[in-house]
């Protein structure tokens, strides 16, 4: 791939974008969330036309138009969402659309079954391949969709943060398997932001930022604090000596509220392990980690969506049973999640709905919703943080990105929480908004809100949180404090977590 352009509405999502892969080299593909590493895989298989630039494959200019067009030249894709049929056996799912008939027209199961059984063979993988796919773990059937794409005759197979879901033993089999697909002469693109991995099975890494690709190098001889600065655009050697002069150079603040959130021990699976964490009013703590440090994880343990398996929380020092988000709301609890779009706004509903979702109890009595006080509420929120909207019953996809978020900070707002876990605040929208949300978080602290900051973007982080703790494979690392909290002194952080040996 050779100078690829993409752009949205006219706004640049690649520019001069290149990527190359050798026949049978595993090669990871690198970056920060919004680098391009998702728009340029969807061009190099056929779901998005590109603007401009060239794509060759297999030695040839490529014209590749759609994902079945992708897949009958030999390019496979294993999304973290598996494209399999989970009630189906193993078989259906590895010979779908391509059984080996009797007569031309009947389904040979027997010939299908042999040839499932030596695909999985090959990768020392031995099941029942009648059995339903859903029977298997996630592991098993992230293999399935390998072996598909293997009966395929696929040159290139295309592996999206495979590894997101699986535990330390899962892992080693999958790494068996690409090593294996390597041996076969199959090439790997290999999309994780865990960079251990890459140094466990990866040849080259090519790493993109702000829709460019910035460095493509041999792993050997590289270090993951090059890695991470090439991620941030920053120099290594920069890195290293800023941060071994302030890395954990800082003292906590005695200027604290009552602890209203004490986390002991928590975890909820090989995400989250021993988690703690004790969060006062008037306090922003941030939680510092790559993508898959287990950031939202913690987040999700703390507002009742994912069930602890061990641990305890106390909130004001009483044990909680915050085992639901609505339990979470009623102890006084709001949650911004990462993703406003899929989780977050409701886009049919007004305005006005979106932003008092979270209140309806308070505002219904008798199963009535008390209409005069919500329009009173709306309103106070809509000139208070500055909501852009021609009237509150406007459809919230109608506002923009920055709009939206105002009204889902509001929404939380309006339960006066004690605790706000604000996940990628600022995430998508302009600078302008940026400042003011950031302005609407600096005034809830002020008033005593506990704060839980997540954020990809380090400046915003450093210049907010009195706190970070960093994590790396859902276990705490370090915590730094003030006035150790600087963006070389998280970098060198995140290097030490990601270790340095290459």
């Amino acid at each position: 791939m050779i100078g690829i352009e993409k752009a949205f509405a006219g706004v640049s999502a690649l520019s001069e974008a290149s990527l190359d892969i050798a026949p049978g080299e595993v090669h990871a593909l690198i970056g920060q969330n919004g680098a391009g590493k998702s728009t340029l895989i969807k061009i190099l298989t056929g779901v998005y036309r590109r603007d401009g630039g060239i794509v060759r494959f297999n030695g040839a200019e490529s014209a590749i138009s759609s994902p079945r067009e992708a897949q009958e030249a030999g390019i496979a894709t294993i999304n973290q969402e598996l494209n399999l049929v989970p009630l189906r056996s193993v078989t259906e799912n590895v010979m779908m659309g391509y059984e080996p008939k009797r007569f031309g027209v009947l389904i040979d199961w027997k010939e299908a079954h042999k040839r499932t059984r030596e695909i999985l063979h090959r990768f020392g993988i031995d099941i029942d391949v009648r059995a339903p796919l859903s029977s298997y773990s996630t592991a098993i059937q992230q293999l399935v969709a390998i072996a598909r794409a293997v009966s395929l005759d696929a040159r290139l197979v295309i592996m999206d943060e495979p590894t997101s879901s699986l535990d330390a033993s899962e892992v080693e089999v999958l790494f068996g398997v690409v090593k294996e697909l390597r041996k076969a002469g199959v090439s790997v693109l290999y999309v994780s932001h865990f960079l251990d991995e890459l140094f466990e099975i990866c040849d080259r890494v090519t790493t993109m930022r702000d829709g460019r690709t910035v460095d493509c190098r041999a792993i050997e001889g590289t270090t993951k604090l090059d890695l991470i600065a090439a991620m941030l655009g920053r120099d290594a050697d920069d890195i290293e000596q800023a941060g071994m002069t302030e890395f954990g150079g800082g003292s906590p603040s005695t200027d604290k509220g009552e602890v209203l959130l004490d986390a002991k021990g928590i975890s909820t699976g090989p995400r989250l392990n021993d988690f703690d964490m004790t969060l006062h009013g008037g306090e922003i703590i941030g939680l510092g980690g790559l993508l898959g440090a287990g950031r939202t994880e913690a987040a999700h343990a703390i507002f009742g969506v994912d069930r602890l398996t061990k641990g305890q929380i106390k909130v004001k020092g009483n044990g909680a049973g915050l085992d639901t988000p609505a339990a979470a709301i009623a102890a006084g609890f709001g949650y911004l999640t990462e993703d406003r779009k899929a989780e977050g706004i409701i886009p049919d509903m007004s305005v006005r709905e979106n932003l008092t979702l979270a209140l309806l109890p308070q505002l219904t009595r008798k199963g009535q919703i008390d209409r005069v006080r919500e329009r009173q509420l709306v309103d106070h929120y809509i000139k208070a943080l500055g909501i852009k909207t021609a009237n509150m019953e406007q459809p919230i996809r109608e506002l923009s990105g920055g709009n939206q978020q105002k009204v889902l900070l509001a929404r939380w707002l309006a339960i006066e929480p004690d605790v706000l876990i604000l996940d990628e605040p600022t995430r998508g929208v302009d600078v302008g908004a940026k400042r003011e949300i950031q302005a609407i978080i600096r005034d809830s602290v002020a008033q005593g809100v506990g704060v839980v900051l997540i954020s990809s973007e380090f400046e915003e982080i450093v210049e907010g949180a009195d706190r970070i703790i960093v994590l790396n494979e859902g276990r705490i690392v370090t915590e730094l404090t003030n006035p150790g909290i600087t963006e070389d002194a998280l970098v060198r952080a995140l290097a030490h977590t990601e270790g340095q040996a290459a």
